[in-house]
């Protein structure tokens, strides 16, 4: 615990870092200072965008986002999901179309402002990391390389995970949980009043480090590799895919595709045990019941490293990917939706500012 301690303390000063770098980038900008109700006004709308982005592309992919924690999480000895297109049979056959979104609800109230948090970090990580890289280097005309829109990417999913954990720690427990689980939360203020009582505070946080291990690569990898994708290909004009120097939402897409693949790939492991490690202490989980029926109580993990320990010792290298594939089809197109989604609103509610700008 004291390791998460030590990285909560880590992600609180740089959000300090970044609010302090932006703020300097805004004074020492040549077009001056705007008013305090105009700048108010595009930062609620940047995070509009942010939120209807996030809500947007987790709703089109929720019945793969439920399948993905269930493999994750499901009894190696009592197994009921088996792959992509049976688990999402299986689901509708016992619960029904309500089964397929089940936990939908309470994964937008975490997603929406999640995803609105975090597209406005990185604008501000940008702005503030880009006016330090031009400072440094002494090039006014500097821009943002592929490494330091990772780092802005890192930052910005640093921040907008560590604000909203708790939801998510709640959520994948409403998503795992079945009409026969002996504990039936009865929604995400009960899951958390529930946690609170029975586990404690730092319950809410448990697999919080692998969180920030993890989406370092993974949200740092998708706003770098899609603004460097997008960038590169307007200006290289490949495959004449530029028209009045703008691409296409078709490209956008296949940009954001791209961006997904790369981060979900890297990452996921350290979300399987996450994932993991949430679960533990909740002893009537639907995941952790044997075949004979019987209440099994969940390997006990005591830190993130013992997790991958047990883990690959109990059920092998290959667990860490369980429910990659669900999680591959639904990365690539919610990603890209994601990143469509939040400049198209952006566009609409007439924001100067895209992240690629």
């Amino acid at each position: 615990m004291a390791s998460e301690d030590v990285a909560r303390k880590t992600s609180d000063s740089a959000v300090s870092t970044i609010v302090n770098l932006a703020e300097e980038a805004k004074l020492a900008s040549r077009e001056g200072v705007r008013a305090p109700s105009h700048a108010f006004l595009s930062i609620c709308k940047s995070l509009v965008a942010g939120g209807v982005a996030g809500g947007v592309s987790r709703t089109a992919v929720a019945p793969l986002e439920r399948l993905k924690i269930l493999l994750q999480v499901q009894n190696p000895h009592s197994i009921k999901y088996n792959g992509t297109m049976q688990g999402l049979k299986y689901i509708w056959g016992t619960e029904g179309f309500r089964g397929l979104f089940k936990g939908n609800g309470t994964n937008c109230a975490r997603i929406v402002p999640n995803s609105a948090v975090k597209f406005f970090s990185y604008e501000q990580a940008s702005r503030g990391i880009l006016w330090l890289y031009r400072r440094q280097s002494g090039k006014e005309d500097a821009q943002l390389t592929p490494l330091l829109r990772l780092g802005a990417g890192a930052c910005a999913g640093i921040i907008a995970m560590s604000a909203t954990y708790p939801m998510d720690m709640v959520r994948g427990r409403l998503t795992v949980q079945t009409e026969k689980s002996p504990r039936q939360y009865r929604g995400i203020f009960h899951a958390l009043s529930t946690v609170l009582k029975e586990e404690g505070p730092r319950a809410l946080y448990r697999g919080w480090l692998p969180s920030v291990i993890g989406v370092i690569p993974y949200v740092g990898l998708n706003f770098a590799v899609y603004e460097s994708l997008k960038d590169w290909l307007i200006k290289s004009k490949a495959f004449d895919l530029v028209e009045d120097n703008e691409l296409s939402v078709t490209t956008r897409l296949a940009c954001g595709a791209v961006a997904g693949t790369f981060g979900q790939t890297v990452a996921y492991p350290l979300d399987v045990i996450r994932r993991r490690m949430q679960m533990v202490g909740w002893r009537d989980a639907s995941s952790v019941v044997t075949g004979d029926g019987k209440s099994k109580a969940s390997l006990e993990y005591t830190g993130m490293v013992d997790a991958f320990r047990k883990t690959v010792r109990h059920e092998g290298f290959r667990a860490l990917y369980k429910g990659l594939v669900p999680n591959s089809v639904k990365v690539v197109p919610s990603i890209a939706i994601a990143f469509v989604t939040y400049e198209a609103v952006k566009d609409v509610l007439g924001v100067e500012m895209r992240i690629s700008d």
